[in-house]
């Protein structure tokens, strides 16, 4: 059986558990966990298509065990001084490594979300992320609108002015399906939005959620995740990362006990960008 190093080598292309996290060296816990969600969504389970869902779970098992290092101060500095990891045990095929994950970044409150999106929308966090994606995707505004945290149709043309400003500034290309995007594609988007936003609000009203108090803190995401268990279009599927980005944000220090459990949010599978 090959080892854990070689495990990470065979998965993720390094044997170098920074690499794999996708983190500096120097990075520090916070870092380290912010590393170890951005990949982890990458390869949850419950979001890989059914012929990928083997391989995202070899990795998604292969990130956990990862963080459980690199957040362990005596385990990070016994692999910084020699490079090297105890294999024993190194996948706890017993373990749930959703559930760890979900330990670790515990579910949300509405009220979470609210403040969350207050504080997002217009910060410098939002702007390079709208930068990042811009740049991935070569200007595709309908991935941009659907990757972004937060958005909605609504918020084009404010990000159509950021980024004519960032292209300006030479801090991005100029790409043809950004500046020249037909009109048609526009208006296909604008109608996809628009049946998603009414399909939401009949299913909010279906399941009682219409009327519930915007300031309730306490209120937790149990209805609003029963909404979008029942859409399988990709927009639903886009909300279950976004609430999973929310998580990260608001997350406590969960899984500091051995064996602890956390509240898990049961979500629709096959989520990807």
């Amino acid at each position: 059986m090959p080892s854990f190093l070689e495990l990470c080598q065979e998965l993720f292309d390094s044997k170098d558990l920074y690499v794999v996290l996708g983190v500096d060296k120097k990075a520090d816990n916070q870092q380290v966990k912010k590393g170890y969600y951005k990949k982890s969504l990458l390869y949850h389970p419950d979001r890989a298509k059914d012929n990928e869902k083997e391989l995202a779970t070899k990795k998604f098992q292969i990130l956990g065990k990862v963080y459980s290092i690199l957040s362990d101060k005596e385990k990070r500095a016994a692999y910084d001084d020699t490079g090297c990891v105890e294999d024993e045990d190194f996948i706890d095929q017993e373990r749930d490594w959703s559930e760890y994950f979900r330990i670790i970044f515990p579910k949300v409150s509405l009220g979470d979300i609210k403040k969350f999106e207050e504080k997002y929308k217009g910060s410098e966090e939002e702007r390079e992320d709208l930068k990042e994606i811009y740049i991935s995707s070569k200007g595709d505004m309908d991935i941009i609108l659907d990757s972004i945290m937060c958005s909605t149709i609504d918020d084009e043309p404010r990000y159509r002015e950021i980024l004519l400003d960032m292209i300006k500034k030479n801090e991005v290309e100029d790409f043809k399906s950004f500046s020249r995007e037909n009109k048609k594609k526009k208006e296909s988007r604008r109608k996809r939005y628009a049946d998603e936003a009414l399909e939401a609000e009949e299913l909010a009203e279906e399941l009682g959620l219409k009327k519930k108090k915007e300031d309730d803190n306490d209120e937790d995401l149990s209805g609003l995740q029963a909404l979008i268990q029942q859409r399988q279009s990709d927009r639903g599927k886009q909300m279950n990362g976004f609430i999973e980005q929310l998580e990260a944000k608001y997350g406590g220090k969960g899984g500091s006990k051995t064996g602890a459990k956390g509240k898990s949010i049961r979500r629709g599978k096959g989520k990807k960008n």
